[in-house]
């Protein structure tokens, strides 16, 4: 992420400008009158489908003429093996965010994995281009801002389709400012060369993210009847799977210093 800093009354001013925007576009809640459209508006829980549905045109139509059409050249280019080792350095350059949030859902074993992780593949994996960690017994997991405040208890939200971040809820989107805000690239280095770099990571990354999922996103543009609604369900589905095995996880295990005496503790 950039070094450069972002000031308050900017994010402020964002901030008031996105939420008159979406409460401009608010769905009408159905009379209680018609209770089958009434079940159908709550169990969607999208009351700014709407606006969120501008905003996913928008997004698909930036997508179509730039993102995928990068995606695809990106793949083409470079082969699978060296795009592997650009995912590895990508989500090593992310495991401090990753232990933070293992710290904050109280997962000593998951945070201890992570710090192992960043550790092995930051020397032995020269600085994360190979995932040796794994191979080590420590894999990896999902841990993120937006997980932590569903373990705090904080509700999910109606559905958002944020610009450029895509779906997303309340409870994620403040998870993402808590990833960002607890991010070491987010406070070190003020120079022209680190938010070069800070672009380049951001831009890499977008890449990476939007190669890994070209395959499925096409299919949904092709066969969905309704491509919104059908990555509004897959998005939920994902998230909540990711949230139940975070929750299910024993929060009293101790960490993996070693894994094969671990396994013998279980």
């Amino acid at each position: 992420m950039s070094a450069s800093r972002t000031s308050p009354s900017r994010i402020l001013l964002t901030t008031v400008l996105l939420g008159t925007l979406l409460l401009a576009g608010c769905a009408t809640k159905p009379p209680a009158s018609d209770p089958d459209a009434l079940a159908e508006y709550n169990e969607t829980n999208d009351p700014l489908e709407p606006t969120n549905r501008v905003i996913y045109a928008v997004n698909n139509g930036l997508d179509t003429v730039l993102l995928r059409p990068l995606a695809i050249a990106y793949r083409a280019v470079l082969p699978d093996v060296v795009r592997s080792h650009i995912h590895n350095v990508l989500g090593n350059l992310g495991m401090p965010v990753q232990l933070a949030n293992d710290i904050l859902e109280t997962h000593p074993r998951k945070a201890g994995d992570s710090l192992m992780r960043f550790a092995i593949n930051s020397t032995l994996g020269v600085g994360g281009i190979f995932d040796a960690a794994t191979d080590m017994g420590y894999p990896d997991h999902d841990a993120d801002g937006g997980i932590t405040l569903a373990l705090w208890g904080l509700p999910n939200g109606p559905y958002l389709f944020l610009p450029v971040f895509g779906p997303s809820s309340p409870r994620d989107a403040a998870g993402t400012g808590i990833d960002q805000a607890i991010n070491p690239f987010t406070w070190v280095g003020h120079g022209s060369t680190d938010r070069a770099l800070g672009y380049a990571k951001t831009g890499i990354g977008a890449l990476d993210a939007r190669s890994r999922v070209l395959d499925d996103l096409d299919k949904i543009t092709s066969q969905a009847l309704d491509p919104y609604a059908t990555i509004r369900s897959l998005y939920r589905q994902h998230r909540q799977s990711e949230i139940e095995d975070a929750r299910a996880d024993g929060q009293a295990t101790v960490p993996a210093w070693f894994p094969a005496a671990a396994e013998k503790k279980q």
